[in-house]
């Protein structure tokens, strides 16, 4: 395989590029001077040695803890639950939220073997119990984050003193966090509702 056919294979194993779009990559990138392409590499080598999962949120970041959670300005009694790290900056973009993030790493999903033992359940439960008094559901209104969603009130329920919400509809069934707009998620948080 020549090393052109290479880069537009890993190109096209990227989510939402097709076959063209990562030849017009790989195409662009041997049009521009070489040190731009190389800022790339060396952009791509940076994030791949230095994000890492926060160890109390999950949410990527270079920092340990990350800076969502360092930060003196968010409140510790509410935690937002979503099931990707690239869903809290959908959520941030709505400036609703003002309180503290939990990323599971996906949502359940047995017929592919992801059950709550595959995400990061068992340190959430370890959180709530330390003064929270909301958890902010926030999955995606998919048939899945909808399990996750319900299998996340039965294990909150018991909690004594937890509040436990789901983001109001008007985010697209089938959709995902990521691609919403700010207003459709800050009208989200806004009309949220107990479970």
């Amino acid at each position: 395989m020549s090393a052109i056919e290479g880069l537009v294979e890993e190109f096209g194993r990227l989510p939402g590029i097709g076959r063209k779009t990562a030849q017009r990559l790989t195409y662009f990138l041997l049009k521009v001077p070489p040190e731009q392409a190389r800022r790339l590499a060396r952009a791509i080598d940076r994030v791949v040695d230095e994000v890492r999962p926060c160890s109390e949120c999950g949410n990527l970041s270079a920092d340990d803890p990350c800076e969502l959670c360092r930060s003196p300005r968010r409140d510790p009694r509410s935690i937002c639950v979503v099931e990707e790290a690239s869903d809290i900056g959908a959520i941030e973009s709505s400036g609703q939220f003002r309180g503290r993030y939990h990323v599971l790493g996906g949502h359940l999903s047995p017929l592919d073997g992801i059950g709550p033992e595959e995400l990061n359940m068992a340190s959430l439960v370890r959180r709530l119990r330390e003064g929270v008094e909301e958890l902010i559901i926030a999955t995606n209104p998919s048939v899945e984050g909808e399990a996750t969603a319900a299998y996340l009130h039965r294990l909150a329920t018991p909690l004594e003193g937890l509040r436990v919400t789901r983001l109001a509809r008007g985010l697209p069934v089938g959709g995902d966090l990521e691609y919403a707009d700010g207003v459709t998620i800050a009208e989200a948080f806004s009309g949220r509702r107990e479970m």
